[in-house]
C-alpha cells in the first residue's frame, strides 16, 4: 500500500516538474517573441489615422520586426498618438529624421508600423523622441482616385469613340487624307519634295564640308591667309596703303570741288572770266587792243631799220650775227 502510494507521489511530482518546465519554456519563448527581456527604448509617432492599427501589433524596420506597439491613446482633434517599444541593438541604425508610416503584414494581414532609417548624418533616436509620421494613403481616397481615372478614361474613350466616327465619315484634315486620293496624292508629293530638299541638304552640307576641308589644306592660299603671320602682315599692309590711298582720293576729291566752287563765283579773277559775260568781253576787247598794238609797234620797228640815223646801227648788227654764224 505505501508503495503505490509513493509511485503516485513520483507520478504527481514528475508531471508537475514537467508542466512547469513546458509553463517556463513557454513564458521565454513567448517573452522572447515580444521581446519582453531584452532592453528597449520607447518612441512615439502621432497619425492623424491609424488606419484600424492595434496594440500589440509589430515595429518592422528594413524588414526585420525590431518592437511593437504598447499604446494608442488620442491627443487632440483627430490626432492619435502611438506608443513603440523598439529594441536598443537598432537604436545606433535609427536617426531622429527618421519617418514612420503605416502599413500591411501582407496583403490582407495585420496593420504594422514601418520605420525609414532617415539620413546618415542626423543623430541617432533617443528614447522618448517624436518620430515624423507619414500620411497614410486610405482605401477611400484609392477608390476615390480609381473613381477619378475611371471617369476620365471614360471620357477619353468616348471622345476617341466620336473622332474615329468623324473620321470614318470624311471630316477633318485626318478624314480628308483618308478619304480623299487627290488629297493624298499631293501629301505623297509633299513628302517626295521634302525628301529631295532633305537630299539637297546632306549634299550641300557634303560640300561644305570639302570646302572646308580644302580650306584647311596645308600650303593652300586659305591656310597661308590663317596660319602664315607674313602673308598676313602683307596683307594687312596692303589694306592699310588702300585705306592711304582712299584718303588720299578722298582729299584730291575735295579739293577739286572747292577748286570748282570757285571757279564757280565771282570772288576771283578765274571766276569773273568764266561766270561774268561783261568781264569776259572786256578782256576780250583788252586783247585786241594788245594785238593791234603789237602789228603797229612791228611797224614802227620796221620803219625805224629804214630811218637813215638807224640804218647804219642795224647793219652792223646783221653783219655781227653774220659773222658769228660763220665762226660757229
Amino acid at each position: 500500500m505505501a508503495a503505490i502510494e509513493n509511485r503516485k507521489a513520483i507520478t504527481v511530482g514528475i508531471f508537475l516538474s514537467l508542466g512547469l518546465i513546458i509553463f517556463i519554456l513557454g513564458v521565454f519563448t513567448l517573452g522572447g517573441q515580444q521581446k519582453s527581456f531584452a532592453k528597449n527604448i520607447q518612441i512615439s509617432a502621432v497619425f492623424e489615422d491609424v488606419a484600424g492599427l492595434k496594440k500589440g501589433n509589430d515595429v518592422w524596420f528594413s524588414g526585420v520586426k525590431v518592437g511593437n506597439i504598447t499604446s494608442i491613446r488620442f491627443i487632440g482633434t483627430s490626432q492619435v498618438d502611438v506608443q513603440m517599444k523598439v529594441d536598443q541593438s537598432v537604436q545606433q541604425f535609427i536617426h531622429r529624421n527618421a519617418g514612420v508610416r503605416i502599413s500591411s503584414d501582407g496583403f490582407i494581414g495585420n496593420k504594422i508600423i514601418v520605420i525609414d532609417g532617415g539620413s546618415p548624418q542626423a543623430p541617432e533616436v533617443q528614447a522618448g523622441d517624436v518620430l515624423q509620421a507619414e500620411k497614410l494613403t486610405s482605401t477611400d481616397d484609392m477608390l476615390k482616385t480609381l473613381q477619378q481615372n475611371n471617369r476620365n478614361l471614360l471620357s477619353i474613350t468616348t471622345d476617341f469613340k466620336l473622332l474615329s466616327h468623324k473620321i470614318l465619315q470624311g471630316k477633318g484634315t485626318v478624314g480628308t487624307l483618308l478619304a480623299d486620293s487627290l488629297m493624298g496624292e499631293q501629301l505623297r508629293k509633299s513628302m517626295q519634295n521634302l525628301q529631295a530638299a532633305t537630299t539637297s541638304a546632306a549634299h550641300l552640307a557634303t560640300e561644305l564640308d570639302h570646302f572646308s576641308n580644302k580650306m584647311n589644306t596645308k600650303g593652300g592660299f586659305a591656310d597661308k591667309v590663317l596660319t602664315d603671320t607674313v602673308a598676313f602682315s602683307r596683307i594687312k599692309a596692303a589694306i592699310t596703303q588702300l585705306q592711304q590711298a582712299a584718303a588720299n582720293a578722298s582729299t584730291i576729291t575735295d579739293n577739286l570741288n572747292k577748286a570748282s566752287n570757285k571757279l564757280n563765283s565771282t570772288d576771283n579773277a578765274m571766276g569773273v572770266l568764266l561766270n561774268d559775260p561783261k568781264a569776259a568781253a572786256q578782256v576780250q576787247s583788252t586783247l585786241n587792243n594788245l594785238q593791234q598794238s603789237s602789228i603797229k609797234l612791228n611797224d614802227d620797228l620796221e620803219a625805224a631799220q629804214h630811218n637813215f640815223l638807224l640804218k647804219g646801227f642795224f647793219k652792223n648788227r646783221a653783219k655781227a650775227k653774220a659773222d658769228s654764224l660763220k665762226k660757229k
